[in-house]
C-alpha cells in the first residue's frame, strides 16, 4: 500500500511514536492503541448483538465458514 499524503490522525500517531524515549514507552503506547481498537470493536459487537444481527445462531454459524482468503500462484 502507498500512501502520497496522509491525515491529520495519522500524522499524530506517527509524531506520538517518534517521541517515544525507549522500548517501554513504545510498547505502552501500542498498548493504548490496542485498547482503543478492542473497545470499539467490543462496542460494535455489543450494537450488532443489541439490535438483532448478532445472535448465538449467527455466531454458531460463522464458527463452521471458512474465510480464509484463497492464495494465488
Amino acid at each position: 500500500m502507498q500512501v502520497d499524503t496522509m491525515n491529520e490522525s495519522q500524522m499524530m500517531i506517527l509524531e506520538s511514536f517518534a517521541g517515544a524515549q525507549d522500548e517501554q514507552e513504545l510498547n505502552a503506547l501500542m498498548d493504548v492503541l490496542r485498547n482503543f481498537y478492542a473497545n470499539r470493536l467490543e462496542s460494535e459487537m455489543q450494537r450488532l448483538w443489541d439490535d438483532g444481527t448478532l445472535n448465538q445462531e449467527r455466531l454458531d454459524q460463522l464458527r463452521g465458514e471458512h474465510l480464509r482468503t484463497t492464495y494465488r500462484k
